[in-house]
């Protein structure tokens, strides 16, 4: 499994809070001697005669994780050797920014004459938490596969009376019904800027004022509709909160955070 790189990180919660960015053309697949960590500080290329790195496709992201679809075969050893234990993938043929990581199933001990290959379906990229699949998908599949996606425009926080799943959708939570409830915009310019996979809202978030009994509520959405549409974050950690009429229902400036880690 592969680590998202800061770098990555920074890049996919901009595009969900609706920050344009420009895929790679193409995916490398580097290898590496080390463990590249997420800042690549880490990354340690095999400098054997010959290594390069190597174009590496996808298959179309699905339940949050995109997967290498075909074989990548690297160029032939014809001098010196390395142990590569890890591999990094990168917007670049050199340089660049690594956008994942992740360890090979085994080593490969390298040496003159050998021709490495990673095998399909090796490689592979999963964002997992309280992000939904929608969101994961549609920005895995822009970052590693130069997708097109309409980003969000508008962001609304719903409240949930009912444990939200990865798999929900804006039309699938479960919200209260009536009594004055309505989902509230997060407003203009609704975001501070994104910065080490984090970001939180610029702007007091305050419900209408409960007419009645809104139930208990027990975890929270961030959709991109006033309802229906796409739910793109949840959150089911909460403090359960029974809401009844008159009660003032909000979230301060810098109280909704978003973070991918």
């Amino acid at each position: 499994m592969g680590s998202l790189s800061n770098h990555a990180e920074d890049k996919i919660l901009g595009m969900v809070l609706g920050v344009a960015y420009t895929p790679p053309a193409t995916v490398y697949l580097a290898l590496s001697t080390a463990d590249p960590l997420d800042d690549a500080s880490g990354l340690a290329e095999p400098g054997y005669t010959g290594y390069a790195r190597k174009a590496i496709a996808f298959g179309a992201a699905a339940t949050g994780r995109v997967t290498q679809n075909a074989q990548v075969t690297f160029d032939q050893c014809t001098a010196g050797s390395a142990t590569v234990t890890h591999w990094a993938l990168m917007d670049a043929p050199s340089g660049g920014n690594m956008l994942a990581h992740g360890a090979l199933a085994a080593s490969k001990n390298i040496v003159a004459g050998n021709t490495p290959s990673v095998a399909s379906g090796q490689v592979y990229v999963e964002i997992t938490g309280e992000m939904s699949h929608y969101a994961a998908n549609s920005a895995l599949d822009r970052m590693f596969r130069n997708q097109a996606w309409t980003l969000p425009s508008a962001w609304y926080v719903a409240l949930v009376t009912a444990t939200v799943a990865a798999t929900n959708t804006g039309a699938t939570i479960t919200e209260p019904a009536g009594n004055n409830y309505g989902r509230t915009s997060v407003g203009s310019s609704p975001w501070a800027t994104v910065s080490g996979g984090a970001s939180e809202n610029n702007n007091a978030i305050t419900f209408p004022t409960p007419s009645g009994s809104w139930g208990t509520v027990v975890g929270m959405a961030l959709c991109d509709a006033s309802s229906g549409g796409n739910m793109l974050f949840f959150d089911n950690d909460v403090t359960d909160q029974a809401i009844g009429s008159g009660d003032t229902v909000s979230f301060a400036i810098g109280a909704l955070d978003v973070s991918l880690t």
